[in-house]
């Protein structure tokens, strides 16, 4: 009985290849499955690329999916192994460090969207809530970007003592508090409008101004401060 011979990206016409067609056409045109197979590069034996992409999209349910896996959870991917998991790690950190604003870059801070462009690619998508602090000088210039706390916000997460070392270290003017919610709402909850009224009266006592909180959800975003809620 002759064994079966895999359909590999060598049998495809050359213009139909991942490669080819990425030269030919753009990145945007391809689908992620092809995107994958051109990162990894080439498959093992009984294992070609395509399919290996193929079964990364199945397991894990989209890019975002194989984005948030560990390096440990895609080497289980047969063909895949830890120097290829290593290599996708990499290329998912430079997306998200393209989407950030870097602490040293001269930002500033006008509306609450600027807010979300600077802090969502730290934080969207994650498992956990993170709470960050932005600090800004006198021109609402930002001088850092630092994370607080992970995990669901409470008052011993969030203390203002923790919060305001690092303004009070920046010499900040004021800050603006953001947190994400990984269950993509991005309505307040209670403890979210407990949390930033006790931080607002915190930052009178010490001369830093708390200047809003911004909740990201999953597609959108909330402000404090629009809101009428400070």
């Amino acid at each position: 009985m002759t064994k079966e011979k895999l359909f590999t990206v060598r049998d495809m016409p050359r213009e139909e290849r991942p490669r080819e067609r990425l030269q030919a056409l753009g990145a945007g045109n391809l689908s992620s499955q092809e995107l994958l197979a051109i990162v990894l590069g080439r498959g093992v034996a009984g294992k070609p690329v395509m399919a290996i992409a193929q079964e990364l999209m199945g397991r894990f349910g989209s890019v975002n999916g194989i984005s948030e896996a560990t390096i440990e959870e895609l080497s289980r991917i047969k063909g895949l192994g830890s120097a290829k998991a290593v290599q996708l790690k990499a290329c998912f950190e430079l997306a998200r460090r393209r989407e950030m604003v870097s602490d040293g870059e001269d930002y500033t801070i006008t509306n609450p969207q600027s807010v979300v462009k600077a802090v969502r690619a730290r934080i969207k998508d994650k498992a956990k809530e993170h709470f960050m602090l932005i600090t800004l000088n006198t021109r609402n210039k930002v001088t850092s970007i630092d994370s607080v706390s992970v995990g669901t916000l409470n008052a011993s997460l969030v203390h203002p003592r923790e919060v305001f070392r690092e303004a009070i270290k920046q010499s900040a003017s004021s800050v603006v508090l953001a947190h994400n919610h990984p269950s993509g709402d991005e309505a307040p909850s209670e403890e979210d409008l407990k949390i930033t009224k006790r931080l607002v009266e915190a930052g009178k006592i010490i001369g830093i101004e708390v200047l809003d909180h911004i909740v990201i959800g999953k597609d959108a975003f909330c402000s404090f401060k629009e809101k009428g809620l400070m």
